[in-house]
């Protein structure tokens, strides 16, 4: 699939089709997506941690909106950066951004969704993932198979785009 298609086809989904785990090769390539993402310096102030034991899932989905999101993923993956980078902050945030729709675009490739997830308890996330007490959990993403597969190529870019759910480019961009 071209890479326009990839992104105007790929939708955050919450639907998961339960009974397809997905397969190690295709975990690393997922992860290996995100550490191949740019950032500040090369410095990479991150960490990808895998909640994989039912324990840590079910203590990480009571800290997120959403916990059916993490109890039903295939994968769960917290992306951990340092809970003070001073001035490369700013910097942090949005290298970590990008590895996140790195991942998530590496598994839309893979014919699997994903979905951010907000973190309101921090604190309880950082203790179901045992995080470093220098860190903290900047996005939860949950990865499945979706319970209802869609084609990426059943329709050009251009019609994906049309049919997304988001404001005209004429309402976002302003050239000055």
């Amino acid at each position: 699939v071209d890479t326009l298609t990839t992104i105007t086809s790929k939708r955050d989904e919450r639907n998961y089709a339960l009974e397809h785990p997905i397969p190690e090769d295709t975990v690393e390539r997922i992860l290996d997506a995100g550490r191949l993402a740019g950032s500040a310096r090369n410095r990479q102030l991150w960490r990808f941690v895998v909640a994989e034991s039912q324990e840590a899932r079910a203590s990480l989905a009571q800290t997120v909106f959403v916990a059916s999101n993490v109890l039903d993923a295939g994968l769960v993956i917290t992306i951990a950066t340092p809970a003070d980078a001073g001035p490369a902050n700013k910097n942090m945030i949005l290298d970590a951004g990008r590895a996140a729709q790195n991942m998530m675009l590496a598994a839309w490739n893979e014919g699997i969704v994903s979905c951010p997830n907000g973190i309101p308890d921090t604190e309880g996330a950082s203790a179901a993932l045992r995080l470093l007490s220098d860190e903290q959990p900047l996005l939860v993403i949950s990865f499945a198979y979706p319970k209802h597969p869609r084609d990426p190529q059943s329709r050009t870019a251009a019609a994906w785009s049309r049919q997304a759910d988001r404001k005209t480019l004429e309402t976002i961009v302003e050239r000055v």
